[in-house]
């Protein structure tokens, strides 16, 4: 027996429970992992609300990202030994392989030995964000020295890995972010600019920051009416690239600065980088280098026992956080 967090209906943070469920061994192809560290996530308070892409069947586990260690490899795994401390790149089905639990099974290739340097709070709060941001600023945006990107909503952890990643590959990143309060916290994490935009005129400072040129990525998970004037932000030849829509508000395309500086908006899926075998292990390549070096470096917001999950989840929803928030286990 083993204790799981699942929940039984939809709702807010209080329809979490702990519950004691026997536990199965791994299946081909997979690893079970003693979880020592949950990394927390947005996708996991929509799946509870019913508002997430799948549907739940309870009663229902959730959870994206765990570290721990090797308890049990399944048939055809190699290269991973019961006993190693492992990290998960989160798998595009929350539903099939939860995290959230003193035990936990994933498939092998998502299964990545991180740097010993790290810790097990730091390795479980690596993955989602660093995929995400690399997929999107050096995969689809072609991000490198002498590049400035724009990144809103940065203090999120996608935000903070994406200035992290945008330092690493010596570009320059503007942050935003509505009041003062996060500023210069967003400057001591790497932050080149920070525009605060509930006082400063986001187009007037960006291409002041540019020398008039204007960025060549604006990184947005807010998406909404804000995207003309994230348009208005890019230098000619730019790129809009949006990965949420925080703003629930209808997305307007922003066509005439389209046409008249010759820009681009997509949209961007982690997928794009988990489901494509090559994309993954070079994006692997690329955050073990920066976890490494030291260049990547997770910031944690808040860490809760894993009796408090009911907490953790009320303070990601809060939006009090500057980063991940982590859930401990012995």
């Amino acid at each position: 027996m083993t204790r799981i967090v699942r929940f039984h209906e939809i709702g807010d943070p209080e329809v979490l429970r702990i519950d004691d469920v026997e536990f199965p061994g791994p299946g081909p192809d997979e690893v079970r992992i003693r979880v020592k560290a949950l990394g927390l996530n947005r996708a996991e308070a929509m799946f509870r609300r019913g508002a997430y892409v799948v549907e739940p069947v309870f009663p229902q586990g959730l959870g994206y990202e765990a570290a721990g260690i090797v308890e049990a490899v399944g048939q055809g795994v190699t290269g991973i030994e019961v006993g190693d401390s492992v990290s998960t790149i989160p798998s595009l089905l929350m539903s099939r392989w939860p995290a959230y639990g003193e035990l936990a099974t994933f498939p092998a290739y998502l299964i990545v030995k991180h740097p010993a340097k790290l810790s097990f709070a730091e390795a479980a709060a690596a993955w989602m964000q660093y995929v995400t941001a690399y997929g999107a600023l050096i995969e689809a945006g072609k991000l490198t020295e002498g590049d400035t990107v724009v990144v809103t909503a940065a203090s999120s952890s996608v935000g903070l890995a994406a200035i992290q990643i945008a330092n690493m590959v010596g570009a320059t990143p503007i942050a935003t972010t509505r009041g003062k309060a996060k500023k210069q916290a967003l400057l001591d994490a790497g932050a080149a600019h920070v525009v605060v935009t509930d006082e400063e005129d986001l187009v007037a400072s960006v291409r002041t920051l540019t020398g008039g040129k204007g960025a060549k990525l604006v990184f947005d998970p807010i998406s909404g009416p804000i995207v003309e004037k994230l348009a208005a932000v890019l230098a000619q030849g730019g790129m809009l690239i949006e990965y949420g829509l925080l703003s629930g508000e209808p997305t307007p395309f922003p066509l005439f600065p389209a046409i008249v500086n010759g820009l681009s908006m997509r949209g961007f899926s982690y997928a794009e980088i988990v489901d494509n075998d090559a994309r993954l292990a070079e994006a692997k390549d690329f955050i073990l280098r920066g976890l490494e070096s030291g260049a990547l470096k997770p910031i944690i917001a808040k860490t809760f026992a894993f009796e408090e999950i009911v907490e953790a989840h009320r303070f990601m929803e809060s939006n009090e956080q500057f980063g991940k928030i982590i859930v401990t286990l012995p």
